[in-house]
């Protein structure tokens, strides 16, 4: 399968992550990786409501190869500075070859000339955004025009002698390389409680690896990932209903159904947890449908077939 994309800041040898997750380029992590759950459960394939088969698995293919590492791009810090000194220089190299660009898309002819450049910018990236990801039809030609408004976007803040500014790195405490919550003992003063885990904690950063583990149907080592998360974070939501997922896909439905109820305890609308509970329950009904014993799926929800 060919993902090549050529237009927008893709013309310049320069993969626009942004782009690809349909954000603003001055989005924070926190909304970064909303988008990013949000395409996830998209395209991957236990959950994709694509018809066609062989949709289906482009899908889970521009899941695994392209918005999976544009989603990790800005999960490390050093990443993230080494992506925006090559958005500062992508800047200037704009506005040298300003006289050579070409501008295809109409959102992007606008923006060109939008008085209110901020708010013109973040309506169109975000109205092609909405589309983005409901057809494979749709998907690269929304990508292509979100790049397409970043050039120009890039290009006017350049003139203008502002920039861009990137969003404020995620506290120290979420980065791995700064504090690890095994080793390191918290100020008992300044430790402020927390009903949820922090976004982009150490938990959702192994979820996001899982989720790539699992998309190459390595449920293995998405499981050992994941009960890493959760030593760290035991009432991960997430984490809980990745494994929960994991296990049923490996057919070990009491494990699963035991993972799905830890997952709703904490939160009791998580979609992955709530998609896994729906699967037991349709195989519990299938089961027992069947003129053969429904076995372990019969038993795991209160007894099997007289």
């Amino acid at each position: 399968m060919s993902f090549e994309m050529t237009k927008g800041l893709f013309k310049y040898d320069f993969t626009d992550q942004h782009a690809i997750l349909g954000i603003p380029l001055d989005s924070e992590l926190s909304d970064i990786r909303k988008r990013y759950m949000k395409i996830a459960r998209r395209l991957h394939s236990d959950t994709c409501s694509f018809e066609d088969q062989a949709d289906k698995d482009w899908a889970n293919q521009f899941l695994s190869k392209v918005v999976n590492p544009a989603y990790n791009k800005f999960s490390k810090e050093s990443d993230r500075k080494e992506y925006n000194l090559l958005l500062g220089t992508i800047s200037k190299r704009l506005v040298k070859e300003q006289a050579k660009m070409q501008i295809e898309s109409a959102a992007a002819k606008e923006l060109a000339t939008a008085k209110d450049l901020e708010e013109a910018y973040k309506t169109a990236v975000g109205k092609l955004a909405l589309k983005q990801y409901e057809s494979v039809a749709e998907t690269q030609e929304a990508i292509a025009q979100i790049s397409e408004l970043n050039m120009v976007y890039l290009l006017r803040k350049e003139r203008l002698g502002v920039g861009v500014t990137p969003p404020p790195p995620p506290p120290k405490k979420e980065d791995p390389k700064v504090v690890d919550p095994k080793t390191t003992k918290q100020d008992p003063v300044t430790q402020q409680p927390s009903v949820k885990p922090p976004i982009d904690s150490l938990a959702d950063r192994s979820c996001v690896r899982a989720q790539g583990f699992m998309d190459s149907k390595n449920y293995a080592k998405a499981t050992l990932e994941l009960k890493e998360a959760l030593k760290r974070e035991p009432k991960h939501s997430k984490a809980h209903a990745l494994l929960a997922m994991c296990y049923f896909q490996q057919s070990q439905a009491t494990m699963a159904k035991l993972e799905v109820q830890k997952a709703l305890a904490s939160d009791p609308e998580e979609p992955t947890a709530l998609e896994v509970k729906k699967k037991l329950e349709q195989a519990l009904e299938k089961a027992k449908k069947s003129e053969k014993k429904p076995g372990f799926f019969a038993s795991l929800f209160g007894g099997t077939k007289k």
